[in-house]
């Protein structure tokens, strides 16, 4: 086994769920819990809050697994998987990084599956099949392990608090019913960022301090959008 295949097994984490969802994550908590042992109890617990004993999906609950997800990533998203936006915003640096990881996925045939090529699972599948490990070392160090402490910040209590009263104010209503089960994606993530820290020898990463750009850009849209009659859509979709 390459000794970096497990980012494509922590990739699969971040496809849309299907059914057999919940044994890939148990596959996932066996392939860690040797050496990984903080990142599995992340993916143990991500494990436990699904809602099935272990099996695949039923119907309804794959319904409500996969409304997490995108609620969580896509529609109206808690944080965006964009790892390059999560940086830079719209920044031409985000730009020439889409350009440098494309150039490198294409060397290795890494299907983007229509999807940029700063997007999580694109950028672990690369992280997997890298052989310029400097070149990955910067990467991880410069661009994806900064951003992850962003993405998961932003699944914080008072972060997801001040997002539902901006719904609120807005629409009426929450992104989710349960806060739980709204967070529980934030695991997947902690366990890649614990994954990172052992294999590139990272210590404690203290973000530079900085406004809640997303939530501000969230609000700029809701303006914008409740001008113009339109229903909302987030510039954080792909």
């Amino acid at each position: 086994m390459h000794p970096h295949a497990h980012y494509e097994h922590l990739a699969r984490l971040f496809d849309y769920p299907g059914r057999d969802y919940p044994r890939w994550v148990q596959s996932t908590h066996e392939l860690l819990c040797g050496r990984y042992v903080i990142a599995a109890a992340h993916i143990e617990a991500l494990a436990m809050a699904l809602p099935t004993d272990g099996g695949p999906l039923g119907q309804e609950a794959l319904d409500e697994v996969q409304e997490i997800f995108s609620r969580s990533f896509d529609i109206q998203p808690i944080t965006t998987l964009a790892v390059g936006y999560v940086m830079f915003g719209d920044d031409y640096k985000r730009g020439e990084l889409l350009v440098n990881l494309q150039r490198e996925q294409k060397k290795l045939n890494i299907d983007l599956c229509g999807e940029l090529p700063d997007h999580l699972p694109n950028v672990l599948r690369l992280l997997a099949r890298w052989e310029d490990r400097d070149l990955a070392e910067e990467f991880v160090v410069e661009i994806l392990y900064p951003a992850l402490h962003m993405m998961i910040d932003e699944f914080s209590i008072h972060r997801t608090a001040a997002r539902n009263e901006l719904y609120r104010e807005h629409h009426k209503t929450l992104l989710v019913t349960s806060p739980e089960l709204g967070t529980i994606f934030r695991e997947s993530l902690e366990a890649i960022r614990q994954v990172l820290s052992v294999d590139y020898d990272l210590g404690a990463y203290e973000p530079a301090q900085r406004d809640n750009e997303f939530l501000r850009g969230i609000e700029r849209e809701m303006q914008i959008e409740g001008d113009e009659g339109r229903p909302m859509t987030s510039e954080c979709m792909q």
